[in-house]
């Protein structure tokens, strides 16, 4: 094995451009696996600090449209949901405040959304609005950079004061410092009492946050919230007091057929369930293109190494007239594709991990959570598919090699 590890260098180190055009695919499909993996890792760790933001103690309740009433909608020319005009005014703060009184639930808060024109002087820009109650400084860790919070009498007296993301601050007010300043939403001016820290692309840098009840009224002329956030003492309860939530706004909203719920509570670990489920599928797909190229390069390997078999026919028919076995033959050249798609495994391993490190970089200066990492068995996938593709690819022309008649190769031109 050792001699035929020399011979096989010492063919690939004679034909350079030729071994890394032969590796190419190899590099290719390798890298990009890196990558996905690398990348996925990265996103891992984002989701992870946006879901910190809020805690893990915490459960989400949203409004939604009924089936049966989807199909009402349909049928009546709508397109149900988010189309069909169906609007469920049912969750209310009367809900949150019995939710509250729940054994596990230590906090909750309600949130309403709208899309108004901003300006302040000369700058202007169409932003998202988000009226929440001041309870949610109590569960929300997000952080400011300058300013304070608003107050629960700020929020039960309608006051006309916001909090803007660092995004907004910048497009907005230049280089004006926003505390204290005026900024026009829709026809109302508000005061601006507090700008958030940088939270990247998933965070609150392009958001205003004002008063619950500011928005529902002064906004929005409603008096019913679409998202409710619910904190809990101990996160092991949460699938039972997810059923007390859902028990109590079910008799709160009329309802006696739970198929029939204008809302639904799902937990910070529900929600992740469904990240990675997602995220798992396109990670899979990915990957599986990447196989593409894998399975390419490890076609090219097998016609570059039929190729080097016929050039080396006269040299193979020579080893074996002078006693050189089979075997011989076949560990020579199989060690040959091997040793190819390993080096091109190691530069593709090399490859995506500083690919993964640039987009780490990019995301970094966006202000984004993410960790740079390369995982283990993203390195281990690497060279056990760069192994198995050389010697998968390269047996049938190692074997055709080996099986050659020494007499009818020494006469070969």
């Amino acid at each position: 094995m050792i001699k035929a590890f020399k011979q096989a260098n010492k063919a690939l180190l004679a034909n350079p451009g030729r071994t890394l055009l032969t590796m190419l695919g190899i590099v290719i499909g390798i890298g990009t696996v890196i990558l996905v993996l690398s990348a996925g890792a990265g996103f891992r760790s984002l989701i992870n600090a946006q879901v910190d933001t809020l805690g893990s103690n915490t459960l989400f309740i949203q409004t939604r449209v009924p089936p049966t009433t989807k199909n009402r909608a349909a049928t009546s020319g709508g397109a149900g949901d988010a189309f069909s005009g169906v609007v469920i005014s049912s969750f209310k703060q009367r809900d949150l405040d019995e939710i509250k009184k729940l054994g596990n639930v230590v906090d909750d808060y309600g949130i309403v959304t709208g899309l108004a024109p901003a300006s302040y002087r000369n700058n202007k820009k169409t932003l998202i609005y988000y009226g929440a109650s001041a309870e949610r400084f109590n569960i929300d860790r997000n952080t400011l950079s300058e300013g304070r919070f608003y107050t629960s009498s700020e929020d039960a007296g309608g006051a006309q004061v916001v909090l803007i993301g660092a995004n907004v601050a910048k497009n907005l007010f230049a280089q004006d410092d926003p505390v204290g300043k005026l900024l026009r939403l829709g026809t109302l001016n508000f005061q601006v009492i507090g700008v958030y820290n940088p939270q990247g692309a998933l965070g609150d840098d392009d958001i205003v946050y004002m008063p619950l009840n500011t928005a529902q009224k002064k906004m929005l002329g409603i008096d019913y919230m679409s998202v409710g956030i619910v904190q809990l003492q101990n996160i092991n309860l949460a699938d039972s007091t997810s059923e007390d939530i859902k028990t109590l706004m079910r008799h709160n909203h009329n309802i006696t057929n739970p198929d029939k719920d204008d809302f639904i509570v799902q937990s910070q670990a529900q929600a992740l369930d469904t990240f990675n489920t997602i995220f798992n599928g396109i990670t899979y797909l990915l990957i599986a293109i990447a196989a593409i190229s894998l399975i390419v390069g490890g076609v090219g390997i097998m016609n570059i190494m039929y190729v080097v078999v016929t050039e080396r026919t006269s040299e193979i028919g020579l080893k074996k007239a002078l006693g050189a076995r089979e075997s011989d033959i076949l560990n020579e050249f199989l060690v040959e594709a091997v040793l190819v798609t390993v080096l091109g495994g190691i530069i593709g391993i090399a490859g995506g991990a500083f690919l993964g490190w640039v987009v780490s970089i990019i995301a970094t200066s966006a202000h984004l959570a993410w960790t740079f990492s390369v995982p283990f068995y993203a390195i281990a996938i690497g060279f056990g598919v760069s192994a198995v593709i050389g010697i998968s690819f390269g047996v049938f022309p190692a074997r055709s090699a080996a099986r050659m008649d020494p007499i009818e190769a020494l006469r070969y031109e």
